[in-house]
């Protein structure tokens, strides 16, 4: 007996001398969740104002709602945001105001830090810094300086989760002066630094002062442009950081591996909330990753937070109103149909009444010769029917402002051999005309003052031919004033097609609000009515996209049998032509095979086709046709083309049951004209 209870003293001695050990290894291990928004544009209900309608998954909300759920399952969470907050949705509606709703609402959410966006300096500085000053999350920026040389915002912020010291590191894109030329005072002032460079200063700043390194960048992974304004080359120089939440490409990236940095963005709106886990390990007295999970979570299937849509639903009035106001009338539909085919938009393949209408209202109130506009909006349009202020959003989704800048013929040829880059080159077979993948919709602008045509068979920079201006051809040394947006101007100015000092007008300066969006509103209200016109100044031209297969493949992308291709983030549509022979290879579109002869009809009738040549060459009264013997790779509308023929006709001159299909040897007859 005594035995048995001096085994029992022993055992419970050791399994106290263990239990510590245990739950003291279990301590040593941690998750910490690092939860990011990017590029909320202004949007706190699943709303979209510009249309008055629902967006499920959108909104400040909705991002509520994902983080309360994650909050709820780990302790250790932090949360962030990559800019681009406070502009778009008719947020602007609230600027200024002593309470900012996006502010207050990422205050009640719990953001631990905000990076600045560029277009947190759409409104100047006075606005910026009544947000940064209620701001409960550290405002992050660390490569903007002031003329003292000082930072004009923190570079860090350092967090303290269950004992890992995380350090959130903010950098913005250093293309505000850029993008922002027009308006100089809105980032009077500061200095915008090499990203990579104060990354790398900041990162030696930190050295013993954190165990996990984490990036909230303004910037999209890939370079804008230059070799230092994108996510991947601060990581390729600054290795040490652990992950990244990157913005402003509006990119839908889950999660992709730059080096050992693990790298998401968030897509936009709130579409998307990124969620990395970290998991680490203490060793030797240092926390160490041993794994790195991230996700995208689409917020679509979570319902809005109730008390947050009660405490800000005077937000989602007072936009709806605003929205829903009527400044006029459209007397007819701008655009019968907004795509040529689905996934074409019409609005950038041909003129239409409603880029002529943007350009009629910059030149009206800015004086210009010429005016240039994008289609911001593949589906934009205008609809018979009240014209009402949200509408303005609809075709105009920017708030940019309006300037007029003089140049010369040559400036002007320039601009817009820059614009026609937009079009991919056209192929032989080619029935549809495409986009190019590297270049944004918003960079495509359209011209109305001057008639042109854009010539897609050359390359860029020689595809503006028969250019005029009032009747004239356009010569290097006539002089023009050109009405185009804010951003526009700036980028031209940066790229050297404009001088800063040839600008004649800037609508900030004579409006209270210069908006463009404004202007429309201002138009419209003035007009009452707005009627569609299209002058037909320009088309494309260089491309035969009259193949007999043309209509086949047209019917087959109408039935989705065929799509158009996009670009891989999805942002630009139509990015590659539909070309008859590379669908006939992957065998898309084919031959009708049922109605393919025999060889041995095909030998009878090639001898019956001669025979009856033979005998009507001998009649005089014939009209003396030509004949024409098919070679190797022949089409019938290529041989039509070659005697100016309608492929058509020629066809139905011939008997042809199948005008696809010919043969070499076989005789064509080509009729007299």
């Amino acid at each position: 007996m005594k035995n048995k209870i001096s085994l029992l003293l022993v055992m419970s001695m050791l399994l106290t001398l263990f239990v510590p050990s245990i739950a003291s290894a279990n301590e040593e291990e941690k998750t910490i969740t690092i939860l990011g928004t990017s590029d909320m544009h202004g949007r706190i209900f699943p709303w979209d104002y510009a249309l008055d309608t629902e967006d499920s998954d959108a909104g400040y909300l909705k991002v509520a709602s994902v983080v309360k759920e994650i909050r709820n399952n780990n302790k250790n969470v932090i949360l962030v945001d990559a800019g681009d907050t406070n502009q778009d949705n008719s947020i602007e509606l609230f600027q200024g105001k002593d309470k900012n709703p996006i502010v207050e609402v990422m205050n009640d959410i719990g953001y631990d830090a905000w990076t600045l966006g560029n277009h947190e300096f759409n409104f100047g500085l006075d606005v910026l810094d009544k947000a940064v000053k209620t701001s409960k999350a550290t405002v992050l920026a660390g490569n903007i300086y002031k003329e003292d040389g000082q930072r004009a915002y923190d570079a860090y912020k350092i967090v303290e989760k269950d004992g890992v010291k995380v350090a959130i590191i903010g950098m913005i894109t250093p293309n505000i002066p850029r993008w922002e030329a027009s308006t100089p005072d809105h980032f009077e002032g500061l200095e915008f630094r090499n990203p990579v460079e104060e990354t790398t200063k900041v990162m030696n700043e930190l050295k013993g002062k954190a165990d996990v390194f984490i990036g909230v960048f303004h910037m999209g992974l890939e370079n804008e442009y230059s070799d230092f304004d994108g996510t991947r080359s601060i990581v390729e120089k600054n290795p040490e950081l652990d992950a990244v939440v990157m913005g402003h490409a509006h990119s839908d990236v889950p999660g992709e591996k730059v080096g050992e940095t693990i790298v998401v963005e968030p897509k936009r709106y709130g579409n998307r909330v990124s969620k990395i886990d970290l998991k680490l390990k203490k060793e030797n007295g240092k926390w160490n990753i041993v794994e790195r999970i991230s996700e995208n979570i689409d917020t679509k299937a979570y319902a809005v937070d109730k008390d947050l849509e009660a405490k800000y639903n005077y937000v989602h009035e007072t936009s709806r109103n605003d929205a829903n106001m009527v400044i006029g009338t459209v007397t007819d539909d701008f655009i019968k149909n907004t795509q040529v085919l689905p996934g074409i938009p019409k609005a950038q393949v041909e003129d239409t009444a409603l880029i002529d209408f943007i350009n009629k209202v910059q030149m009206h109130y800015s004086g210009a010769d010429i005016s240039a506009a994008a289609a911001f909006k593949s589906d934009m349009n205008l609809l018979k029917g009240d014209f009402k202020k949200k509408d303005v959003a609809n075709i105009y989704k920017y708030p940019n402002t309006l300037m007029a800048v003089k140049v010369t013929g040559k400036q002007l040829k320039d601009y817009m051999e820059w614009s026609a880059r937009y079009y991919n080159t056209y192929k032989d077979g080619d029935v549809t005309v495409s986009f190019n993948p590297e270049i944004r919709g918003y960079n495509y602008d359209m011209f109305s003052g001057v008639d042109y045509n854009i010539d897609i068979s050359k390359p860029e920079g020689q595809r503006i031919i028969d250019l005029k201006f009032k009747g004239q051809p356009v010569t290097d040394n006539m002089t023009f004033t050109i009405a185009v947006n804010n951003y526009r101007f700036g980028n031209m100015v940066k790229d050297g097609y404009f001088k800063k000092e040839d600008k004649v007008f800037d609508s900030s300066l004579k409006y209270a609000d210069g908006s463009i969006r404004t202007l429309i509103v201002k138009y419209v209200t003035e007009n009452k009515e707005v009627v569609p016109t299209v002058d037909n100044n320009w088309k494309i031209v260089g491309a035969d996209l009259n193949n007999p297969l043309k209509d086949e493949v047209y019917n087959l992308v109408k039935e989705g049998k065929i799509s158009i291709p996009t670009s891989e983030d999805k942002r630009t549509p139509n990015v590659k032509s539909l070309n008859i022979y590379e669908l006939q290879k992957q065998g898309l579109v084919k031959i009708d095979t049922k109605e393919e002869p025999k060889k041995e009809e095909i030998k009878k009738e090639e001898v019956k086709k001669e025979k009856t040549i033979k005998e009507e060459v001998k009649k005089e009264a014939v009209d003396k046709e030509q004949s024409y013997i098919v070679k190797k790779g022949d089409a019938l509308y290529k041989i039509a083309k070659k005697f100016n023929m309608d492929w058509n006709k020629l066809a139905d001159y011939n008997n042809l049951k199948n005008p696809n299909l010919i043969y070499p040897n076989q005789v064509i007859k080509i009729p007299v004209m």
